[in-house]
């Protein structure tokens, strides 16, 4: 293992972010503070408790996971497109570093940048609201899992992108929609039976109600069918990219 190649990349990748450390940082929180005063102060207001939890305290949780998984998603997909963009991928491929340890570079300073994130998104929510977290490792558990899972699948997206408009589909399109469909800021058990069945098809559900559970106890699905299904998403990416590099697709053409 070629650890000087995957610090090199790590310590570049994090030096983009610490360049814009003050954008980083601020703007969690500003977007934060919007979530609390539109849905802890509007919606709050007519909803005072979900099972047990108040909902200012309850939709934490839910903005964590979205932070998490967009900032994870948008890192990692601009940090291995830009070198495929301009070229320099070519150098990097013929380097004597496996796909591996590329991979360990960019994703890992890509899951440091969400993790960070995070961090700052619990911290103003502590602001807001009364937090008593059950199971804080199991919050870190989860929080370090979805990180590690959504920037390998942003490493899938910045390879299959062909244009910057491409680079953003999916997250914007796809992921974010997913995220506020699958109980962000409300309870499965809240939706009719129908509609509760339906939303058991969406994988993000299981994600937000693992966190859910570490924080509260409560959760709409299992705590293990919780940890198995990002545990799979995180198997399943890591299998898309050992192929993409096998194969040599959309890198080497």
């Amino acid at each position: 293992m070629n650890m000087r190649a995957v610090g090199a990349i790590y310590r570049f990748e994090m030096a983009r972010f610490f360049r814009t450390l003050f954008q980083s940082f601020i703007s969690p929180v500003i977007s934060t503070s919007l979530y609390f005063v539109v849905f802890g102060a509007a919606i709050g207001s007519r909803i005072d408790q979900v099972e047990g939890v108040s909902y200012g305290a309850f939709i934490v949780p839910g903005l964590i996971m979205l932070s998490v998984m967009t900032q994870a998603l948008s890192n990692a997909s601009f940090g291995i497109y830009f070198p495929k963009f301009v070229g320099t991928i070519y150098e990097l491929l013929s380097a004597p570093v496996n796909f591996l340890e590329i991979v360990m570079g960019y994703v890992g300073a890509a899951a440091t940048k969400a993790f960070f994130i995070g961090m700052v998104i619990l911290g103003t929510s502590a602001l807001f609201v009364d937090l008593q977290i059950l199971h804080p490792v199991a919050v870190l558990a989860f929080m370090v899992l979805t990180c590690l899972s959504f920037s390998l699948f942003g490493f899938i997206i910045g390879i299959w992108a062909k244009n910057f408009e491409q680079l953003q589909l999916i997250p914007m399109l796809v992921v974010t929609p997913l995220v506020f469909l699958g109980g962000a800021f409300y309870s499965i058990s809240m939706l009719p039976g129908a509609w509760q069945t339906v939303a058991l098809f969406n994988p993000v559900v299981y994600l937000i109600s693992g966190m859910r559970w570490a924080f509260f106890g409560i959760a709409d699905v299992s705590v293990v069918i919780s940890l198995a299904a990002i545990l799979g998403f995180f198997l399943l990416c890591l299998g898309v990219i050992w192929w993409i590099f096998r194969t040599g697709w959309r890198i080497r053409s």
